[in-house]
């Protein structure tokens, strides 16, 4: 089972920055398309970001030229770095992972941006 971990999540002010992490306990993350999603209370699940086993990025436009989504499969890790954050980028972000078909998702991590 691929186990993906996510850190780097908690509260800032508006136009702060966060950078969050994403530890996947597999051992071929080069062969994972990987993405970002968040949720935020009664709203449905969105894309945040992807980014392809190739490298290739697809960035929501709500959050394009604020976040971009990276890989660094050497260290079996996901980042989403989001900037010039806003009130409403407030939302629990998921971790999430596929190959062939399967798909796995992580725990969440909450992210708050309030003054």
């Amino acid at each position: 089972q691929v186990q993906l971990v996510e850190s780097g999540g908690g509260l800032v002010q508006p136009g702060g920055s966060l950078r969050l992490s994403c530890a996947a306990s597999v051992r071929n993350l080069n062969l994972y398309n990987m993405a970002w999603y968040r949720q935020a209370p009664g709203k449905r699940r969105e894309l945040v970001a992807q980014i392809t086993r190739d490298g290739r990025l697809n960035i929501a436009d709500s959050v394009k030229g604020r976040f971009t989504i990276s890989r660094d499969d050497a260290e079996n890790t996901v980042y989403l770095q989001m900037n010039s954050l806003k009130p409403e980028d407030t939302a629990i972000y998921y971790c999430y992972a596929s190959f062939l078909g399967p798909e796995y998702w992580g725990q969440g991590t909450q992210v708050t941006v309030s003054s």
